[in-house]
């Protein structure tokens, strides 16, 4: 089967479906998703989307400045500019799709405080404000006749023809070619290269391996943050997180002694951002020969954690533990990657008609260190400004009618065979080992040559392209970038 459009967009989290929402009507629009449409990082997102809107006692040049310290001033200075200056049109967008977010008792909206922030600027819904914007966005996509979405569609790969876009897509066992004059990747990020992670199932960074497979510039992919306050069961491989508004509403840090310990580290104390206290966590663990660390909001009025973090309390309630009289048990993990695909300002990548949106993008905007609850924000304005610039180009150029649209050749082997059991669990735990909060640079050396040997067995055998040799090469490539910039 082959199917030709305008824009086939690969995500459904917010910078997918924003995107998707941003491109005109009479456009004939693709949007999928390999797992179920819900399942996505945008949606596990807790604390909030940061923005400067309606402001009292804030300022974009407040944003800007909190967000260069957080980034240690690498920041790229034109997608800031645009992050922060547009901030207040997608907040007013969102609302008007039906987001819900929090008020106070005088029905304004309610603004947090996280670590990094010099003001109270974080909008949120409880402590699900990522669920809260991707249902809605979703809800409103569903309703337009000019975009098919399809779940469980795997993009198996993907290749440039000189009409634009032709790729491989695995869906109910059979695999179909799918063209379009233009292509969004909005597929996340890489969670699943480490051992524990924030990141939902689908974060194998296929998007990614894609684009540095067709050639497109791949930039900063060693920049990996590290969420310092994952919860610490030490069983399961995602780890669920413990929202920084938690520590922005009061919480303290304290040590396997049951000290607090912040104040030897940073004057900021538990709202210094997350690279910093994740590298704290890790120097008094060395010190102190311990992994233990806790997370403590006991002295916080009951009622209001229960009403402010709802889904945190309820989840640690079936873990055993009440958030209102009892410490938790926390340790940094993998959270977000601030490197992905090069783009410019319209976030287009390197190859021409190529777009990447959301966390497999990099768009510079959070220089070496995300500051809290500006992913959320990063994805909605980058998606409009691809948007923007899809509708721009495809009005100003003449393109070929969709039925003349290339389709490429995408070979089957009838004699392939499955991919070896464990790469991916031997993938997870050279980066584990190498490359967590503080780098080893000798299991760097020695695991860059292992994933360098599985990544030439994967692109040289004869293997069933299925689920589980795209996210296994996937991986693999991932890891091989991160470690040869590391070395």
């Amino acid at each position: 089967m082959v199917k030709n459009y305008d824009v086939i967009i690969a995500g459904t989290g917010a910078g997918g479906i924003y995107t998707a929402l941003n491109l005109p009507d009479e456009l004939k629009i693709l949007v999928i998703t390999k797992r179920d449409l819900i399942l996505c990082n945008s949606a596990l997102a807790q604390g909030g989307i940061a923005a400067v809107y309606q402001p009292k006692d804030d300022s974009v040049g407040m944003h800007t400045q909190d967000t260069l310290i957080a980034g240690g001033f690498k920041n790229n200075p034109d997608s800031l500019k645009i992050l922060v200056n547009e901030a207040a049109h997608e907040i007013e967008t969102i609302l008007k799709l039906g987001v819900d977010f929090d008020r106070d008792e005088h029905g304004e909206l309610h603004r947090t405080l996280e670590g990094g922030h010099s003001r109270r600027r974080i909008f949120h819904h409880k402590d699900s404000t990522g669920f809260e914007i991707t249902t809605k966005l979703q809800d409103a996509l569903k309703k337009r006749p000019n975009t098919d979405i399809v779940e469980n569609a795997l993009l198996c790969r993907l290749k440039k023809t000189s009409t634009g876009f032709s790729a491989d897509i695995l869906h109910n066992d059979e695999h179909c070619t799918f063209n379009s004059r233009y292509f969004v990747l909005a597929t996340g990020g890489i969670g699943r290269v480490y051992d524990y992670t924030t990141n939902s199932a689908i974060a194998t960074g296929d998007g990614i391996t894609f684009a540095y497979e067709m050639g497109a510039n791949i930039k900063n992919l060693s920049l990996i943050q590290f969420h310092p306050t994952a919860f610490n069961n030490k069983h399961t491989r995602e780890c669920f997180l413990i929202s920084e508004a938690v520590r922005g509403e009061g919480a303290y840090l304290k040590n396997c002694n049951k000290e607090r310990f912040m104040q030897n580290y940073d004057d900021r104390l538990e709202l210094a951002p997350r690279d910093v206290v994740s590298h704290a966590i890790i120097s008094e663990g060395r010190k102190l020969n311990s992994d233990e660390f806790y997370l403590d909001i006991t002295h916080k009025d009951p009622e209001f954690l229960k009403n402010r973090f709802p889904m945190i309390y309820k989840y640690l309630l079936s873990q055993g533990i009440d958030m209102t009289k009892d410490m938790i048990p926390i340790y940094p993990c993998q959270h977000y990657l601030m490197g992905g695909i090069n783009v410019n300002t319209s976030a287009m990548s390197s190859i021409d008609g190529l777009y990447a949106v959301g966390e497999c993008s990099h768009t510079g905007v959070h220089g070496n260190n995300r500051l809290a609850s500006n992913s959320l924000l990063e994805a909605l304005v980058f998606g409009r400004q691809a948007a923007e610039d899809i509708s721009k180009r495809i009005t100003e150029n003449q393109s070929c009618p969709l039925d003349s649209l290339e389709s490429a050749d995408f070979p089957v082997n009838a004699d392939a065979v499955p991919i070896p059991r464990g790469i991916r669990t031997e993938v997870r735990h050279i980066i584990q080992k190498s490359y967590f909060v503080i780098p080893n640079m000798q299991e760097a050396l020695s695991g860059f040559e292992r994933i360098s040997e599985i990544k030439r067995m994967l692109e040289e055998g004869n293997f069933i392209i299925d689920q589980n040799y795209v996210e296994a090469k996937s991986l693999t490539t991932v890891a091989y970038l991160i470690l040869k910039e590391v070395i």
